[in-house]
């Protein structure tokens, strides 16, 4: 059996680019890593991403998660497919804070219809953890 290209991290970011909302293209992700069996994306933090108190608010860290598991279903099947989320359940776990978040995201288990992921989101500077999320996405 032969194994599936790998997607690169320019590959990936030019289907983030071309494939995702506004709003979310709006959080500046950045593609560090693309494997088989994960995906890294770093998210700068920036004013527009605080809520009060300064700290990234959940709806940006639910969305990195979201996206970074998508990307990492993407590299994991070596092809661009739209997947669509049916499950995401995030986890925060301390305020995040500093210059930005790593997203590193891993597929479970890839069925015919079905993927399942989870993600693990850390302050760059610190490696703390800062929220964790699990997915489940339908595939074409």
């Amino acid at each position: 059996m032969a194994s599936k290209r790998v997607i690169t991290p320019d590959t990936a970011q030019s289907f983030l680019e071309e494939n995702f909302a506004e709003w979310v293209l709006a959080l500046n992700l950045n593609v560090i890593a693309t494997e088989r069996d994960h995906t890294v994306i770093r998210m700068p933090l920036a004013p527009h991403l605080a809520r009060v108190g300064g700290i990234v608010s959940g709806q940006a860290l639910a969305a990195l998660a979201d996206t970074t598991m998508v990307i990492a279903a993407i590299s994991h099947s070596g092809e661009f497919k739209p997947y669509a989320t049916t499950d995401l359940h995030t986890q925060f776990l301390r305020p995040g804070v500093g210059t930005a978040i790593l997203c590193r995201a891993e597929i479970v288990r890839a069925g015919r219809s079905l993927v399942f992921a989870r993600a693990d989101m850390t302050e760059e500077s610190s490696n703390k953890a800062v929220a964790c999320a699990t997915a489940t996405f339908l595939s074409p």
